[in-house]
């Protein structure tokens, strides 16, 4: 008699129901966390940039104190920020400066690029700052 019962055990594996389900909320996982994390990245890109004009108007600052007039302090010069996103070219005169950070063509910020420091403290664009 036991040889002709039947087995009530279910074969393993995965219904293609619940396989669906699971790459559908795999589908909004990142339809959420893509966006978050490029706005992420592009923050810090541009946190990167404000540091690094502030690094080099204080070097012009500490270098007008000095000699009184900011030509010479760079030489018209660019200073490429440490990761390489952002180039600080400076335009430089007796009582002026102004420099601007610009991105490479595979980095661009759209909104920001270029964003502006004068030595009056005045910023461009606005929005990014």
């Amino acid at each position: 008699m036991d040889r002709y019962v039947r087995s009530t055990r279910r074969a393993g594996g995965f219904t293609l129901i619940e396989v669906m389900v699971v790459v559908v909320i795999i589908g909004i996982l990142a339809s959420i966390a893509l966006p978050a994390y490029q706005d992420y990245v592009r923050d810090s890109k541009r946190a990167e940039a404000k540091a690094a004009l502030s690094l080099v108007a204080q070097r012009m600052e500490r270098c007008f104190t000095e000699s009184n007039t900011y030509v010479g302090c760079y030489g018209g010069a660019t200073v490429n920020s440490d990761s390489g996103n952002w180039v600080v070219s400076i335009t430089e005169s007796a009582a002026s400066y102004q420099l601007e950070a610009d991105t490479s063509a595979q980095h661009s910020d759209g909104e920001c690029d270029p964003m502006t420091l004068t030595n009056t403290g005045a910023t461009s664009p606005a929005a990014c700052w």
